[in-house]
């Protein structure tokens, strides 16, 4: 009798085993349905899918690429969690920890007041379309942008108040009609300051590559404006190498300030 016992109290642990595996996998498959993509445009959920998928990009932990600079390559590694910042040249080194920005540099050739403003920007277009999934954006469709013979639908981003340094700053992501993939980016800068601007800037991404199941830049190339169109390159394209996006954290020690670093005090 005792070894019926046991033998069936076996079986009831393998199958209670059994049901809280099939829990667990139920809840992971109701946690992801609770993604909510309803709150974009349907056109850029579209432009999501057509790069790899915004689901799947929220996975990832970690983004690294390097831009060639007057300083070499310009490496930048950020947390897209945190969005904890390390930007390495052969100049300087600037670095947000989360809470406060810091340069470590051996002579002033970075100018610390303009750290608040720009430590971010160059993540900004290497990470699109996807930092236009951020909290507190505002979404409009905008003018279509006609370049050679193609007409180019426009979707239009500004910034709920006090979202983000720069919340007057604006985005204008244009897609190809047929592809959903992005080509064109027109923003405008305010440096944080308080009017916005109407003054665009151009840039093409002509070229992607795909990193891990991404398509992510492999050119940046700005363009020269007139009459608030783009017309013709404003220099070469700007290469993008040693990328990397990543569903694992970097070592959290990388963005903190180095001893002989400075803290960048806001005015």
């Amino acid at each position: 009798m005792k070894k019926y016992l046991f033998f069936a109290l076996i079986a009831l642990a393998i199958m209670s085993c059994r049901d809280t595996d099939q829990s667990v996998e139920s809840l992971i498959v109701k946690e992801t349905a609770k993604f909510d993509m309803t709150k974009y445009p349907e056109n850029l959920q579209k432009v999501f899918a057509a790069h790899g998928g915004l689901d799947t990009w929220n996975k990832m932990q970690s983004l690294t690429f390097a831009l060639p600079s007057k300083n070499g390559d310009e490496v930048h590694t950020i947390d897209l969690k945190t969005r904890k910042t390390l930007i390495q040249t052969s100049k300087y080194d600037l670095g947000f920890d989360g809470e406060r920005l810091w340069i470590k540099q051996d002579s002033v050739f970075f100018q610390p007041s303009q750290a608040e403003f720009v430590y971010n920007l160059m993540f900004y277009f290497y990470a699109m379309p996807f930092v236009l999934a951020d909290d507190g954006i505002i979404y409009k469709d905008a003018q279509p942008l006609e370049m050679n013979g193609t007409r180019y639908p426009g979707i239009q981003i500004s910034y709920e108040a006090g979202i983000g340094n720069s919340f007057n700053d604006e985005y204008i992501l244009y897609y190809n009609p047929a592809t959903y993939k992005m080509e064109w980016l027109g923003y405008t800068v305010t440096y944080g300051r308080e009017e916005r601007s109407d003054r665009l800037s151009y840039i093409n991404y002509n070229k992607w590559q795909e990193i891990n199941g991404f398509l992510l830049p492999e050119e940046l190339t700005w363009y020269t404006v007139e009459n608030g169109k783009p017309t013709i390159p404003r220099g070469p394209a700007r290469k993008c190498s040693k990328v990397d996006v990543d569903g694992s954290t970097m070592d959290d020690a990388i963005y903190v300030k180095p001893e002989s670093g400075i803290y960048v005090k806001k005015d």
